[in-house]
């Protein structure tokens, strides 16, 4: 099984030529994760799952962005699942929050 590896050429596309654009946006990414993932982590701890439920909707955005497609497909099917409060896809999610965070560290 290949793992799926972030990218940033969905916000290369975004911003085309301009750097500081394209900068900014990584700036933030980097800012966001870490605490968007904390926030996570600490609230399915705690098994509040509709919070966790929403905290998983605004990082399944940046898989998004970060071309993680089959990461994003986890995410929505993980997302409903905590709605229903069970946290089946937890061990998938948080694989895929590992391999961010890895990888915000290189850009």
């Amino acid at each position: 099984m290949i793992v799926e590896q972030p990218n940033l050429l969905y916000i290369k596309q975004l911003a085309g030529d301009d750097k500081a654009f394209e900068d900014k946006f990584i700036t933030i990414l980097k800012e966001e994760f870490p605490t968007e993932q904390k926030e996570y982590f600490h609230s399915l701890e705690e098994e509040r799952f509709r919070d966790t439920a929403l905290i998983v909707h605004k990082l399944k955005h940046k898989l998004n962005i970060l071309g993680l497609e089959e990461g994003y497909g986890i995410a929505v099917v993980f997302e409903e699942e905590l709605r229903k409060g069970k946290a089946t896809y937890s061990d998938e999610f948080e694989s895929i929050l590992k391999t961010i965070e890895t990888y915000l560290k290189t850009i």
